[in-house]
């Protein structure tokens, strides 16, 4: 697999901002809404927060080049419910205001979800 890892500025990073997530594959709104309004935020150094349901988060993310397409990679440590957690994900633009990605229980579940930039 080839995997450039892109260095920018961190002005340039198209990801920043806070993504109102819309669906998941594993979960469904009832969930993924139920304690507050599910969001992804990513800073402009890559890192960030994000919380669906009853599972929430930090996030330490990179940008790369993968298949000719900008990804924001990313780990991420938390909790779910009390119970601490851990995994990885990832996001692409799909356009200027909607991403999709991933996120992955370290040896647990993983759902692909949709978001859009918040007003």
């Amino acid at each position: 697999m080839n995997v450039t890892k892109i260095e920018r500025e961190s002005t340039e990073n198209a990801f920043v901002g806070t993504w109102h997530i819309d669906e998941m594959s594993e979960w469904d709104e009832d969930y993924f809404n139920m304690d507050v309004r599910a969001f992804i935020e990513i800073q402009s150094n890559s890192s960030g927060e994000f919380q669906f349901g009853l599972v929430s988060g930090s996030v330490d993310g990179y940008i790369e080049n993968i298949r000719g397409k900008e990804r924001l990679s990313f780990s991420w440590e938390g909790c779910d419910e009390m119970d601490e957690a851990s995994g990885s994900g990832w996001l692409e633009l799909e356009s200027q205001d909607k991403i999709q990605g991933e996120i992955a229980f370290h040896y647990g579940d993983r759902s692909t979800f949709a978001a859009h930039r918040a007003d």
